[in-house]
């Protein structure tokens, strides 16, 4: 197992530190689709607020991850113990911004 490191991710243009024990490339690209359906949500809604911004994200992730284990089919060995720490992550992620 790694130790826990600090990871340094850009989300709408902000920098957030976010600990990780994982691999930096997988944050990563947490971060990338999170800025990416962040980007999605404010030019579909016209959306100014940064947090409406970020809950309506989070939102949309969310229903992704319930399509998948509830009618996207079989859900993989592994796949509710890796949405749950994409979950923590963003959660962190949200509890960051909030404190900014």
């Amino acid at each position: 197992m790694t130790a826990a490191r600090s990871v340094a991710i850009r989300i709408q243009g902000l920098e957030y530190r976010v600990r990780t024990d994982g691999e930096e490339g997988a944050i990563e690209r947490v971060a990338d689709y999170v800025d990416a359906t962040m980007d999605r949500v404010r030019s579909r809604t016209k959306t100014v607020d940064s947090r409406d911004v970020a809950v309506l994200a989070a939102l949309n992730i969310a229903k992704d991850l319930l399509a998948l284990s509830d009618g996207g089919g079989p859900v993989v060995e592994g796949f509710e113990r890796v949405a749950s720490s994409r979950i923590e992550a963003l959660a962190d992620l949200i509890d960051d911004a909030e404190q900014a």
